[in-house]
């Protein structure tokens, strides 16, 4: 089951996002790279796939989306082990 995303955990990882979106997007880029290249490749393939949307906003969506979901676990995890 998927973790809750909280109005909290939304306005913390949008505050973050859209300091900068681009600098972000490209941070998000290299995370990925790092903690979960299949997830970072899936999005560019996905976003690449179709030339007719932009495949900067459909990479930052997944992106916020990838934040947002892993905040999330990690807030259920604290709970749990409390």
């Amino acid at each position: 089951m998927l973790p809750i995303i909280t109005e909290d955990i939304s306005t913390e990882i949008f505050s973050e996002a859209f300091q900068d979106v681009q600098a972000w997007r490209k941070n998000m880029v290299q995370y990925l790279k790092e903690e979960n290249p299949e997830v970072n490749t899936a999005i560019l393939e996905v976003a690449k796939h179709d030339e007719s949307i932009d495949l900067k906003a459909v990479a930052l969506g997944a992106y916020l989306t990838y934040r947002l979901l892993e905040i999330a676990t990690e807030n259920d995890s604290l709970s749990i082990e409390e």
